[in-house]
């Protein structure tokens, strides 16, 4: 099996942005392929460039004692690997960016979303863009691999590992090195174990309405406890928290966020699910294909203004997307056939959707009514919604 993947939408909208922009970053979970992305682009370009790996010591003493006069000489491509290990560097990109004279572009790779955001929005703003880097999804390996996709995550390594148990012992690996090497990295003093702990609990809560105090309860801990925990996976990318939809509609709406572990194949790891049978008969089964199916849709159209639906008489609607000022919804549903339900008319009334998506794991689009289609992923995947879906 080949062991690298080429993935030409994340390196068109790299090369874009360098064309448009002194700066573009890559933003991504660790491992998911932003350095081999990279490297690969570095490889190609038409001219000098220079990879500087911010995980070495070496290089990050050398930049944080001269950092202007090494990046100021350098002309070409010049690609910093974990950027967010050196935050300063923000502050001497800036005039640099700036300089009329300027030889370099300057790509950025960052796995702490909250550190680099922070850093650029008050040093780079307007001189820089931004590509998403995910892990492999279902237009990268093709409708043919889904059920491998969904079991195994979109790590490259563990989607490409040659079986199970080598997957499960790339997943044990993973796990523990962010645990004890990344989290600590990133200046965090949380107890591994502690924070081990919080994961796993929360792969069983994967889906559902955060409650802080529930979860706090659960671990012996406090809800500010459990909330900070909560912001350091969403800010390594490990987890995504839906914000809910709500404006005024006379209804009582929940106003808590939904947490999904973001890779399906880390969600099976921590739940113990090592293989596809289990995975089938596991409570969570429904729950897996939600927020796989959501995760893969989040990648095709975006994360911008995505959003759940919930009243608490029990209308919700999984996936609200609002595109070009037009509401569009999408239920997940793990069945062979399936149907619509009283909710979701009650909700595409609420919302005024322009059409309901049922997504399922199936390989047949049918109509379910007027405004109701019963859709496999990689066709929803491939709507064009900013011209209304079809």
């Amino acid at each position: 099996m080949q062991q690298t993947m080429d993935r030409p939408d994340l390196r068109r909208a790299t090369l874009q942005g360098l064309a448009e922009s002194p700066a573009v970053a890559l933003l991504g979970a660790r491992q998911v392929g932003k350095t081999t992305l990279a490297r690969s682009i570095a490889a190609s370009w038409e001219g000098p460039s220079l990879i500087l790996d911010l995980e070495r010591p070496l290089v990050r003493e050398a930049l944080a004692l001269t950092p202007e006069r090494t990046l100021s000489r350098q002309e070409g491509l010049v690609v910093l690997d974990e950027v967010q290990r050196v935050p300063e560097l923000f502050e001497t990109l800036r005039p640099l960016c700036d300089d009329p004279d300027r030889q370099a572009v300057f790509l950025l790779l960052g796995s702490a979303s909250w550190d680099l955001i922070e850093g650029i929005s008050e040093t780079l703003a307007g001189r820089i863009q931004f590509v998403d880097v995910p892990g492999f999804s279902l237009r990268d390996i093709g409708v043919p691999g889904l059920d491998r996709l969904w079991m195994r995550g979109g790590f490259p390594r563990a989607w490409l590992a040659e079986t199970m148990p080598a997957w499960s012992r790339w997943m044990r690996s993973f796990a523990r090195t962010f645990l004890e090497r990344d989290i600590p990295g990133l200046g965090s003093r949380v107890s591994p174990e502690a924070l081990g702990r919080f994961w796993r609990m929360l792969a069983h809560w994967h889906g559902q309405v955060w409650n802080a105090t529930e979860l706090a309860r659960s671990l012996d801990t406090s809800p500010r406890t459990v909330n900070h925990y909560r912001d350091l996976l969403a800010g390594s990318f490990m987890i995504r928290v839906l914000q809910p939809w709500f404006e005024n509609l006379g209804k009582r709406l929940v106003k808590s966020p939904r947490v999904y572990l973001r890779d399906s194949g880390v969600l099976h790891y921590l739940l113990g699910i090592e293989e596809w049978r289990q995975l089938a008969l596991h409570p969570r089964y429904g729950a897996s294909w939600e927020g796989f199916a959501l995760e893969q849709l989040l990648v095709a159209h975006g994360g911008h203004e995505a959003f759940f639906y919930r009243t608490r008489r029990g209308a919700e609607l999984d996936l609200l997307l609002v595109r070009g000022g037009r509401r569009f919804g999408f239920e997940f549903k793990c069945s062979d056939a399936p149907r619509t339900t009283k909710s979701m008319h009650i909700t595409a009334r609420d919302l005024g959707l322009d059409h309901l998506w049922v997504v399922y794991p199936g390989d047949i689009q049918y109509p379910l009514g007027d405004r109701f289609t019963a859709m496999p992923l990689a066709d929803a995947m491939a709507l064009r919604l900013a011209t209304g879906g079809r």
